[in-house]
């Protein structure tokens, strides 16, 4: 794993980013080589030409990453993935069309751009099948053993045995309930715990992970502790599940954790530059949406009875109850017989022009104004209803300490989980937040806008 931008960024993913990257440009240079009858290495490196390519190489980067291909390395149809990558060079010429409107100077020429992105869909295709049957093999380097099998455990190998481009090779299990060979998520049980040291020398694992559920009465502090000694890394099973969830364990925090460790809460200076940048981005970001805002108004005004803005409160930081501003997307008095419930899918008190607006998160754009006014920020927890918190925080354990940062438009939950309309969807979103929150930074924001920026494309999580 590497630690990019504060996120555990898988290294398999990294590599192929970069090896893609460089095929793309090889790809397009060999073509100018070939089709231009001018000196190629004058056009590239004197006329532009290479940064003409390096626009085209980025697009195309772009649409793979919006069609999720470096989400997972793996995939079902060859043929569907081939497919995929024709549509992101197809995302290229759609680029270099607008860029031929705003200044033709930058568009590749023609023959180079035709044949350069013939090449380039066959390159990459054979490349991603290599590298996923070759390459990938080699970063499934780290070695994991686990000691025990609780809930986290669980987890943590399930996300193991899903997504090999982790880098993670679970060896197996040693615990006592069950006997060895019983299986869990492409593993099998090693032996007892009484038989660690044993395993441990025929197995060579890379880590040890702690995940007992009756710590005081089995750890096997002695054979740990010479292990530790002997050069292996032991470490608990939640901060593993941080690493390769993305999200903070509630199962295995304690409030000593909290309240003892100086990484939880969120730095002033940090929380300060936030609110700087959000109030400038905030203000940009409403002077250009102005006139899809004011499109939007109109239509929410001619389309159905009612306000243009719907108001509602929400909780902010501290516990401190704002007023939300969005477009209007549900008929008027929805809530009427009801009551505050959760939105679901296919909602029936939302309008035909409310699903639109909350597809593609236009209905959220009046929240800049929010921003604006100091309660909220551009990033950060959703902010939630004050008849929901009064009942979560009473039934989720540290629901309230996400109230410790300003609520955002957008945020880390919302981009790695869906909607959430229950109690488990709450709680996987609040080990989302407390991950955020412990994470804070200007680097960490600025990969979850770019990240929004494919939510919204591909339209995931909207209700």
């Amino acid at each position: 794993m590497i630690r990019l931008f504060r996120v555990s960024l898988p290294t398999s993913i990294v590599v192929l980013l970069l090896s893609e990257a460089m095929l793309l440009t090889f790809c397009y240079v060999v073509t100018a080589y070939w089709v231009l009858e001018v000196d190629p290495w004058t056009y590239l490196f004197f006329d532009g030409g290479l940064a003409r390519i390096l626009v085209v190489v980025l697009a195309i980067l772009l649409g793979l990453h919006l069609l999720d291909l470096y989400a997972e390395i793996r995939t079902v149809s060859h043929t569907a993935q081939a497919l995929e990558i024709v549509q992101a060079i197809g995302f290229a010429f759609i680029v270099e069309a607008l860029l031929s409107y705003g200044n033709p100077n930058w568009r590749l020429p023609a023959h180079i751009m035709m044949w350069g992105s013939a090449l380039a869909a066959v390159t990459l295709s054979v490349w991603r099948m290599v590298y996923a049957h070759f390459v990938l093999r080699a970063f499934a380097e780290e070695r994991i053993l686990f000691l025990g099998i609780n809930q986290v455990v669980e987890a943590i190998s399930e996300r193991i045995a899903g997504r090999p481009e982790l880098g993670y090779t679970n060896l197996g299990y040693v615990e006592d309930h069950h006997e060895p060979g019983w299986p869990l998520n492409g593993a099998k049980v090693l032996g007892p715990i009484k038989a660690l040291r044993g395993i441990v020398e025929a197995g060579r694992p890379d880590r040890i992970v702690v995940g007992l559920t009756e710590r005081r009465e089995r750890m096997p502090v002695q054979e740990l502790l010479d292990l530790r000694f002997s050069g292996i890394p032991i470490e608990e099973a939640g901060t593993v599940y941080e690493e390769a969830l993305g999200r903070t364990c509630t199962k295995e925090l304690r409030p000593a954790q909290l309240i003892f460790s100086g990484g939880m809460g969120p730095a002033r200076g940090k929380v300060a530059l936030q609110s700087f940048y959000s109030a400038a981005l905030a203000l940009v970001g409403a002077l250009a949406a102005l006139p899809v805002m004011a499109l939007t108004a109109l239509a929410v005004k001619l389309s159905s009875r009612g306000p243009v803005l719907f108001r509602q409160a929400r909780v902010g930081r501290n516990g401190k109850v704002f007023t939300l501003y969005k477009f209007r997307s549900m008929w008027v008095d929805a809530e009427a017989r009801t009551g505050a419930v959760w939105a679901s899918k296919d909602d029936p008190r939302v309008t035909p022009l409310g699903r639109w607006l909350r597809r593609l998160r236009i209905d959220e754009l009046p929240q800049l104004w929010n921003v604006l006014r100091g309660e909220m920020s551009i990033v950060g927890p959703r902010p939630e209803r004050p008849e929901f918190v009064r009942v979560l925080a009473e039934k989720i354990p540290y629901y309230r300490q996400r109230h410790c940062v300003k609520p955002g438009i957008t945020g880390w939950a919302q981009i790695n989980h869906k909607y959430g309309d229950s109690i488990e969807d709450t709680i996987t979103k609040l080990e989302f937040d407390l991950y955020y929150i412990k994470n804070m930074s200007l680097s960490l924001d600025a990969y979850i806008l770019f990240q929004t920026v494919k939510t919204m494309v591909v339209q995931r999580g909207a209700q």
